[in-house]
C-alpha cells in the first residue's frame, strides 16, 4: 500500500493532511508508545506491534494513520480487523477505509468501532457468517480468587506431543461456536496453525488424557489474552476449567503482567460465573464478526 493522503479535521476543525501507510519495524517505537496509553483496550494491537514483520511478510499487516511526521492512530486488517480504541472520529473515520476494503476476515473490536466498520462493509456487498456481542473481563493480580485442582487432574504446560487433541478442541470449539472448520479446507495449514499456539497453552489431564485446554495468546507486561479455553463435554461441571484458568492466571502475574484479560460471548452464563468466582471484572462490549 503507498501513502494515501486524505483530509482529516483537526482539533480546531481544520482540514489536516493525514496519510495511511503500512507500518513496518522501524515504525514499531512510535505505535508502541501511541498504543501504551491504553493497554488495556489495545493490548491485541500491542502484541501485533511487536510481531511487525519484515515488508515482504504478510502474517501481521498494521496500517498507520499519520499526521507529518507523528503516528496518530493504528489499525490491524491481518489477521484480524481491529482499530484503536478511542481514536479522534476524523482519525477514525480515515483508517476505516483501508479496513472496509477487506474482502474476507474477521472484525473484533469496541462495539461501536465494529458496528461503524460494518455499515461499511455491508455497503461493499460483504455478508456476515457469524456476528455476536462478547463482555470483555479483566482481572488483576490483587483480585485473583484461586480455584483448587480436582482431584487426579494435572495442570501443565502443553508440548507438542499434544498436537491432536488440541486440533481436535479447536475444531470442537468452532463448530460450537457456530464458525466455519478451516479444517476442512486446509488441515495441514490448520495443523500448523496450532502447532505455532502449542508454546503458548496448559492442558489438564487425567489419566494422560487431555480434558481441558488454555491459550495466552498474548504475553505482556502490559496484560495476558487468554484465548481457546476449552474443556471437553464429559469433563465440563468438575472444575477443571476453573482451576486451568486460574494456573493460567498465576502464571501471567508471575511473569509479571499488570492484568489478565478474555472475554465472554453473550448469554454464555456459565462461562461469566466461572470467571466471576475466580475475580474477574467486566470491562468492555466487544463485537465479533466473521465475513466473506
Amino acid at each position: 500500500m503507498s501513502p494515501v493522503p486524505m483530509a482529516a479535521a483537526d482539533a480546531r476543525g481544520h482540514a489536516a493532511r493525514v496519510s495511511i501507510r503500512p507500518l513496518r519495524r522501524r515504525d514499531a517505537p512510535a505505535a508502541l508508545a501511541l498504543l501504551a496509553a491504553r493497554p488495556r483496550d489495545d493490548l491485541f494491537l500491542l502484541d501485533l506491534v511487536h510481531q511487525l514483520p519484515a515488508p515482504s511478510d504478510t502474517a501481521v499487516d498494521l496500517v498507520g494513520a499519520w499526521r507529518g511526521e507523528a503516528l496518530i492512530g493504528v489499525a490491524a486488517l491481518r489477521p484480524t480487523l481491529v482499530l484503536q480504541a478511542s481514536l479522534p472520529p476524523p482519525v477514525r473515520d480515515v483508517l476505516m477505509g483501508p479496513l472496509s476494503d477487506v474482502a474476507a476476515g474477521l472484525v473484533r473490536c469496541d462495539a461501536r468501532q465494529a458496528g461503524e466498520l460494518w455499515s461499511r462493509l455491508v455497503v461493499r456487498g460483504r455478508r456476515p457468517l457469524v456476528d455476536r456481542r462478547e463482555t470483555s473481563l479483566v482481572l488483576v493480580p490483587a483480585q485473583l480468587r484461586d480455584a483448587p485442582v480436582p482431584p487426579r487432574i494435572v495442570i501443565r504446560p502443553a508440548v507438542s506431543t499434544d498436537l491432536e487433541p488440541l486440533v481436535e478442541a479447536a475444531r470442537a470449539s468452532l463448530r460450537e461456536e457456530g464458525r466455519p472448520d478451516p479444517f476442512l479446507g486446509d488441515p495441514k495449514g490448520f495443523r500448523r496453525w496450532v502447532a505455532a499456539r502449542v508454546v503458548r497453552a496448559r492442558v489438564a489431564e487425567q489419566d494422560g488424557a487431555i480434558v481441558w485446554v488454555g491459550y495466552a495468546d498474548v504475553r505482556l507486561r502490559e496484560g495476558h489474552l487468554l484465548q481457546g479455553v476449552y474443556t471437553w463435554p464429559a469433563w465440563r461441571r468438575r472444575g477443571i476449567a476453573a482451576a486451568g484458568v486460574a494456573s493460567l492466571c498465576r502464571a501471567a502475574f508471575a511473569a509479571p503482567a499488570e492484568h489478565v484479560q478474555l472475554s465472554v460471548v453473550e448469554g454464555n452464563a456459565a462461562a461469566s460465573a466461572l470467571y466471576a468466582r475466580l475475580g474477574f471484572e467486566p470491562y468492555a462490549t466487544l463485537r465479533t464478526i466473521l465475513f466473506a
